[in-house]
């Protein structure tokens, strides 16, 4: 088994235990790593263009006021604070788990230096801390900076692959209901914020058949994998 497979097959199995229940969660792996914090191996978790010479100097200036680590590339090795900074950061329209990404604590490419990671389908977000060494890309779009208190005008409906959504921004708080779940393929996940430690989950499943999730206001993401789309219910 290369060591690229160690890191993904330690990273995705792994147990959520919660007020003496256990919810075990087993993501399919994919080719390029699986989701989750490697820091406790038994948590919880299943899974610019340049500018062109010459033109408005307004639209100059703006470019050449935008913070340093505004944007990372989807692809490639960046150190933190140097070629990233840290804060939260999105990227969108991922497909069929080909995006994935690892926040490290030195660059030895060892499984015990993950402090994070995940294979992404649609949207994710991600907080560097300003403590991480390393965050890797590979197959994501481009990660745009976010302000972590903007607000928005968050949906009811929700696509059941569409990846991460955040409370009060891409999805209102409340009941949600997905149908027609196969094989325990769906896989949900309430969160407090998007380190993606395993500290961080509130509460997954995987789920065969109908799923019923209350999204609370005070939750910070909700994660649909290879669900059914979701609907408030209430």
């Amino acid at each position: 088994m290369s060591q690229q497979q160690q890191r993904n097959w330690f990273a995705r199995h792994k147990v959520l235990t919660a007020a003496g229940a256990v919810v075990a969660v087993i993501a399919i792996g994919a080719a390029m790593g699986g989701g989750g914090d490697t820091e406790s191996p038994t948590a919880g978790a299943k899974q610019e263009q340049p500018a062109k010479q010459g033109g408005d100097k307004k639209a100059q200036n703006k470019a050449e006021d935008k913070p340093k680590g505004a944007t990372i590339d989807g692809d490639g090795d960046f150190e933190v604070g140097s070629d990233a900074k840290p804060g939260l950061y999105r990227s969108t329209g991922n497909k069929d788990a080909g995006c994935y990404w690892e926040r490290a604590k030195d660059a030895s490419a060892d499984t015990d230096s993950i402090l994070a990671n995940d294979n992404v389908t649609g949207t994710s977000y991600v907080e560097i801390k300003a403590t991480d060494k390393l965050f890797k890309s590979t197959g994501c779009g481009t990660w745009e900076a976010v302000d972590a208190k903007a607000k928005g005008t968050p949906g009811t409906t929700l696509k059941g692959d569409g990846g991460m959504f955040k409370v009060g921004v891409d999805i209102a708080p409340g009941t949600y209901k997905s149908t027609g779940n196969k094989d325990a393929e769906c896989y949900w996940e309430r969160a407090k914020d998007a380190s993606h430690g395993t500290d961080s989950i509130l509460a997954n499943d995987n789920v065969t058949g109908t799923a019923i999730v209350k999204v609370s206001a005070s939750d910070g993401y909700f994660k649909s994998s290879g669900c059914g789309d979701w609907k408030k219910t209430g």
